[in-house]
């Protein structure tokens, strides 16, 4: 009788366990997840593709779909609506969360920026002060690229109404024609953009724009609130999989560039150029620099993008990350 009576709570244990693994969502088949990029072509955003594609986020139990954006404003509205899980962008757009956008940034994935200032193959702009009164191409306002162009302006010690600023999006095509048009008189992409540009000989970089910039959270990671609430593991799991991916990325420089090609539209001797020279711009542990931080705080004031200074420990976790 003894036995009759341990047999089904035995089993009816094994029931539960069995339910509450069907009920996870890393349980089973892979947890579909949509990750918007802010940029097609912006060298920290590409580890998504590099991820997606080597089948990377797949050993973590991810079935990840990578979505691109023209500027890290767009990106924003598509986590806010629900149609992106994470969002692959840039540190200037955890301004956005102390405004009310459902997400939480956890992982700075890179620190200094991958930037230029570019200008038409045929410009007479020679330095960063030509651009005085000048237009200025950037991807959408409130992304980074409108921060670096603002930057400009304070480190220059100009008026701010003494450039223009002009959203074109952040594809290669869209820049190229704005300079074809002479809407714009620079713009500021990454180097990936510029060396395309030099080999077509439709633009030439100017300038990094590390010449007048520190660390700033180039690349960060947002994840929904749905995530963070419902299923803080399969943020764990991505981030996982990120950082496998960098490590990847960095001792596999032939398949990486093959990857990214596809992605970009690049040819091989440039992406294998920006390889080289962008590469050890990612973080190896996703966590938040501290003068990233700092200069954050200030740009959110400066662009006028918050009214007061926030407290930028609610704004990002490091409690997703590998341990």
């Amino acid at each position: 009788m003894r036995r009759s009576r341990i047999l089904p709570t035995a089993v009816a244990s094994f029931a539960l366990s069995l339910a509450a693994a069907a009920m996870s969502p890393l349980a089973g088949a892979d947890t579909k997840l949509v990750v918007g990029k802010s940029a097609v072509t912006s060298e920290s955003n590409l580890a998504a593709n590099v991820g997606e594609r080597a089948g990377i986020f797949k050993k973590h139990g991810l079935d990840v779909e990578v979505i691109d954006f023209g500027g890290g404003g767009k990106m924003i509205q598509a986590l806010t609506s629900g149609s992106v899980d994470i969002g692959v962008g840039a540190g200037i757009q955890m301004a956005f969360i102390v405004k009310g956008a459902p997400m939480l940034a956890v992982c700075e994935d890179a620190s200094t920026l991958p930037f230029v200032i570019g200008v038409p193959w045929d410009s007479p702009l020679k330095t960063l002060k030509d651009l005085r009164g000048k237009t200025i191409g950037i991807s959408s306002a409130g992304s980074l690229t409108d921060w670096l162009a603002q930057e400009l302006v304070r480190t220059q010690g100009w008026r701010s109404d003494e450039i223009t600023t002009v959203a074109i999006g952040s594809s290669p095509t869209a820049s190229t024609a704005a300079f074809r048009l002479h809407r714009i008189d620079a713009y500021v992409g990454g180097t990936s953009t510029f060396l395309g540009m030099e080999e077509k000989k439709t633009g030439r970089a100017l300038a990094p724009v590390s010449t007048y910039i520190g660390k700033i959270a180039a690349g960060t990671i947002f994840a929904s609130n749905r995530l963070v609430e419902n299923s803080p593991d399969v943020i764990r799991a991505f981030l996982a999989g990120w950082l496998e991916t960098v490590r990847y990325m960095k001792t596999h420089k032939a398949e990486t560039v093959a990857i990214e090609r596809a992605v970009t539209g690049y040819s091989e001797n440039v992406t294998a150029q920006d390889y080289d020279l962008t590469i050890g711009y990612f973080t190896d542990d996703c966590r938040f620099d501290t003068e990233s931080l700092a200069t954050l705080k200030r740009s959110f004031l400066d662009m006028k993008m918050l009214d007061e200074p926030p407290d930028m420990s609610k704004l990002y976790s490091e409690a997703y990350l590998p341990k």
